[in-house]
């Protein structure tokens, strides 16, 4: 079986999360979702790196798990960070998410950035820090460190973001360049879009879920076969695509459109465009007059040098989902927050085993021997694409659609 992995999620000390993004409820829902590997997030910032230091034991070289539990749950030290500084005339604002080996890797790096800004403010601290600053930073601490770009795409806050990036990696990052080995390609975004750019088939593409709360971890993920596990073999798995020790299998995403910045937009208007819609009106809202919000589609467009369905050597296949819950939702015909929904998930997942072993792994047969036929079509129609979306927009999320209004009796289907 794959070794599934989330590398970039948040705790309870980051703004806008759960209060339950603490270890103990990761560690359960990790095991609910499927997760092997989870990343801990926020390791910059003093409350959560203590509750870390108190609540994980080492493991395999460079993971942790809970201390005093027999879970088979591993944590990798992560933290993303908010970097904004002017250069080329302009005001940046890159995200990027670091992997480091050991707590005194933690430590050292810490030290660092406490000198530039004020670690204690946010989970994601902002620093007034170039990123390639940062790049340096983290490499003259540790060779095993890793920097990553996050959610690359989206406008406000990444390395290729219309309001604020850059349009080539080596813009960034100078001559550190390369010491960036893989790129996060974000919820509004998949990999195939970002095969359309031959500037971008050196770097390995990863998928996280950047979750705020528990039940999102694992939204987007990594799936990899690993001979050993240990830090420094995973890290190169990253690096490299595939080594003597392992493979790079596939990655789990979103589909795109469901993402919160994958068409452009104004969301105070109302108002949803594609990439040549927003030309047509010359970048202004129709309504308002003022300027839109650029979003992944069209950024990914205006930088593309292939067309759409360019498959490059080496690529790593991804698989596209819906959340479970989201599925039982829609063949109920009810929000996903109900208590019905949450009952019938909790079923699932304790008579079939985890959501991704329900949504991508679990041959023809088994789940139809007593699962709701609707739920079953909806995880079948999910496998194979065959969903509609009104695209996300200026920080709205997209709306799948995986049943048309109205539409009953539903016959029970094979998966395959």
């Amino acid at each position: 079986m794959p070794i599934y992995a989330d590398f970039h999620i948040h705790s309870h000390y980051s703004r806008a999360t759960s209060h339950d993004m603490d270890l103990e409820h990761l560690d359960q829902w990790a095991k609910t979702k499927g997760i092997n590997i989870l990343g801990t997030g926020d390791f910059t910032h003093p409350g959560w790196l203590s509750e870390l230091k108190e609540k994980l034991e080492p493991q395999e070289e460079g993971f942790f798990k809970l201390r005093n539990s027999n879970t088979d749950t591993r944590f990798i030290l992560t933290s993303e960070i908010s970097c904004i500084y002017s250069k080329g005339g302009r005001t940046r604002k890159i995200h990027l998410v670091i992997f480091a080996p050991s707590f005194k890797e933690v430590d050292k790096i810490n030290t660092q950035f406490s000198w530039i800004g004020n670690l204690k403010s946010d989970g994601r601290p902002i620093l007034g820090l170039d990123a390639k600053e940062l790049l340096k930073i983290v490499l003259d601490t540790s060779k095993d460190c890793l920097v990553v770009p996050a959610h690359i795409w989206t406008p406000w806050f990444s390395l290729f973001g219309a309001n604020s990036g850059f349009d080539l990696v080596e813009e960034c990052f100078e001559d550190l360049s390369n010491n960036i080995y893989a790129l996060e390609t974000g919820l509004s975004s998949d990999p195939e879009m970002n095969w359309r750019l031959s500037a971008l088939d050196k770097y390995t593409l990863i998928s996280n879920s950047d979750a705020h709360s528990p039940k999102n971890i694992g939204r987007e993920a990594n799936a990899f076969e690993l001979e050993d596990l240990s830090y420094t073999n995973l890290t190169d798995l990253i690096k490299n695509k595939q080594t003597e020790k392992g493979k790079f299998l596939f990655t789990i995403e979103f589909f795109p459109q469901e993402g919160k910045y994958h068409f452009d937009g104004h969301r105070n208007c109302d108002v949803r465009l594609s990439p040549s819609q927003t030309k047509k009106a010359n970048y202004l809202c129709p309504k308002c007059k003022k300027p839109l919000t650029v979003g992944v589609m069209h950024r990914v467009e205006k930088l593309a040098d292939r067309k759409e369905g360019f498959i490059p050597k080496r690529a790593i296949s991804s698989k596209h989902l819906v959340p479970l819950a989201e599925i039982i939702a829609s063949a109920l015909g009810q929000q996903k927050n109900t208590k019905a929904v949450e009952e019938e998930y909790q079923n699932l997942v304790q008579n079939y085993g985890s959501e991704f072993e329900i949504l991508l792994e679990l041959p023809p047969g088994k789940l139809q021997a007593s699962l709701h036929p609707k739920i079953l079509e909806g995880i079948r129609r999910v496998r194979e694409g065959e969903v509609e979306i009104l695209p996300g927009y200026d920080g709205e999320y997209g709306k799948v659609q995986i049943f048309k209004e109205g539409e009953e009796g539903v016959k029970q289907a094979k998966l395959f």
